[in-house]
C-alpha cells in the first residue's frame, strides 16, 4: 500500500466535534484486513423502528456489498451497519457474495436482529477476496464494544473507514425548530466521480423521517452534492451513501419540519463532497468550476464535467498556468450545445473572453495570481440559454501517480 503520511493541504483544521445522535452506538476493531495497528472495521448499532434510504453506484461491476444493500432497501428498516476499509469485496464472484452473507448474519446474531437488517460497505482494494476467517473473528468485537455516538465515537468511525484518504470527514447540522440534528461521516480520496467515488458516505438523523421521505430527499441531496464533485473521474465499484433516521430525538416522537430536515441534510452532504475533493488524490487546490448560459441545467452540468475531468484543464491549475485555451478545448468536446462566438471565460474575477475571443485588457497576470491561491473558481458561459451547473474538482499533480502507482504494493 502507499504510504500516506502527509495531510492534504486543503484539510480541515481539525475533525469536528459532532453531536450525538440518539439511538445510534458506534463501535470499531482493527481486524488487519490489509491495514496493521490501525482500526478497519465499523460497526453502527440502529435503534428499532430505523428507517434507511441509499443511493449507490452505476457501475455495472458492484461489489457484494452494494448488491446485498440493493436486495435489502426495500424494506425501509435498518438495525445495523458495517463497513470495512482495505478491501472492496468487488469482483470476488460466488466467494464475495458469502463473504457479505457471513457478515450480516454474524452481525445479526451478534445483536439479535434480523440479517436483513444489516447494511454493509466495504471500500479498498478489488479483485481480492476477503480472509473470512479473519473477518468472522473480528465481528465478533464489534457489538461488545459499542459505545454511545459521542464526539469520541464518531471520530473514530470515520478514521476506520478511511483508505488513501489522508484525514477523516465528518460534518453536522441542526435542524431548525427541533432538539434533532444530522451528523454524516465518509470517505474518499480517489477513483472519485459518483455516478451514483471510491467514495462512502453514512448520514445519520435521530429525527423521525418516513423511509420514502428520505429516499426522496437523499437522492436530491446527493444529485447536488456527492454527484457534483470529480477528483479522476472514475466511478467506483462501491459508491454508496446511506440515510439512517433513528425518530429517537427528543420531542413530538421526533418529528421534525421536512423542509429543515431537507436543509440540514444538505448542508452535510455537501460539506462532505467538498472534504472528499479538499482530500483529492495529490490534490493542491480546489476548484469550483460553473457553467451559465447552457441549453438546461443538464448540459451545464456536462459542460462544467467536461473541465473538471479534463487532465490537461487539472494540469494547468496545478502549475498555476493561465492556459485558457484549454477550458475552451473542453467546453468543445462535451458534446453540449455552445456558442463559440459567445463564449464567455472567467478565471476567479479576471474575465479571460468575451464573444469568442481573448478580451480587449485581459490580463494573464491577475488570472495566474487568482491560480495561484488554493482556491480556484472558474465560470463560463457558453451563450445558448438559461441553464446553470457547479461542479467540484481539484488539480491533478504528480502526487496522485506516486499514490495510485503503488496503491497494492
Amino acid at each position: 500500500m502507499a504510504d500516506v503520511t502527509s495531510v492534504s493541504p486543503l484539510a480541515p483544521d481539525r475533525f469536528p466535534d459532532l453531536p450525538a445522535v440518539a439511538g445510534v452506538r458506534l463501535a470499531t476493531h482493527a481486524a488487519g484486513l490489509r491495514y496493521e495497528g490501525r482500526p478497519d472495521l465499523m460497526l453502527a448499532e440502529l435503534a428499532p423502528g430505523t428507517t434507511v434510504a441509499g443511493v449507490f453506484t452505476r457501475s455495472l461491476c458492484p461489489s457484494a456489498p452494494v448488491d446485498h444493500c440493493r436486495r435489502i432497501i426495500g424494506r425501509g428498516t435498518a438495525r445495523a451497519l458495517v463497513c470495512n476499509a482495505g478491501n472492496a469485496n468487488a469482483f470476488t464472484g460466488a466467494a464475495g457474495a458469502a463473504s457479505a452473507e457471513l457478515t450480516a448474519r454474524a452481525m445479526a446474531a451478534g445483536l439479535g436482529v434480523d440479517a436483513d437488517d444489516v447494511y454493509l460497505a466495504s471500500t479498498g482494494v478489488i479483485g481480492e477476496p476477503m480472509d473470512d476467517v479473519a473477518l468472522g473473528a473480528a465481528l465478533t468485537n464489534l457489538a461488545p464494544a459499542l459505545a454511545d455516538a459521542d464526539p469520541t465515537a464518531w471520530a473514530a468511525a470515520a478514521e476506520a473507514i478511511r483508505t488513501t484518504d489522508t484525514y477523516a470527514k465528518g460534518s453536522s447540522a441542526p435542524i431548525a425548530g427541533s432538539s434533532a440534528s444530522v451528523v454524516g461521516i465518509a470517505k474518499g480520496s480517489g477513483m472519485i466521480a459518483p455516478d451514483m467515488a471510491t467514495m462512502l458516505a453514512f448520514v445519520f438523523t435521530d429525527a423521525a423521517v418516513a423511509a420514502d421521505v428520505g429516499r426522496r430527499y437523499l437522492s436530491s441531496s446527493v444529485a447536488g452534492s456527492f454527484n457534483r464533485i470529480t477528483v479522476d473521474s472514475d466511478t467506483s465499484t462501491s459508491d454508496t451513501v446511506l440515510l439512517f433516521a433513528t425518530g429517537q430525538a427528543e420531542g413530538n416522537g421526533g418529528a421534525v419540519d421536512e423542509r429543515a430536515f431537507r436543509a440540514a441534510l444538505d448542508t452535510v452532504c455537501l460539506d462532505l463532497a467538498h472534504q472528499i475533493v479538499r482530500d483529492g488524490e495529490g490534490a493542491t487546490k480546489f476548484v469550483a468550476v460553473t457553467v451559465t448560459g447552457a441549453a438546461d441545467d443538464t448540459a451545464a452540468e456536462i459542460i462544467a464535467r467536461a473541465i473538471a475531468d479534463s487532465p490537461l484543464v487539472k494540469t494547468a491549475f496545478a502549475a498555476s498556468d493561465a492556459n485558457w485555451g484549454r477550458i475552451v478545448m473542453a467546453v468543445g468536446k462535451s458534446g453540449q450545445a455552445a456558442e463559440r462566438d459567445h463564449l464567455a471565460i472567467w478565471i476567479g474575477a479576471e474575465q479571460v473572453a468575451a464573444g469568442g475571443a481573448k478580451l480587449d485588457g485581459y490580463s494573464e497576470a491577475r488570472a495566474t495570481e487568482h491560480l495561484k491561491g488554493d482556491e480556484i473558481d472558474v465560470r463560463v458561459d457558453v451563450g445558448v440559454g438559461s441553464g446553470s451547473a457547479t461542479v467540484w474538482t481539484c488539480d491533478l499533480t504528480h502526487g496522485y501517480i506516486d499514490i495510485n502507482a503503488g496503491y497494492r504494493s
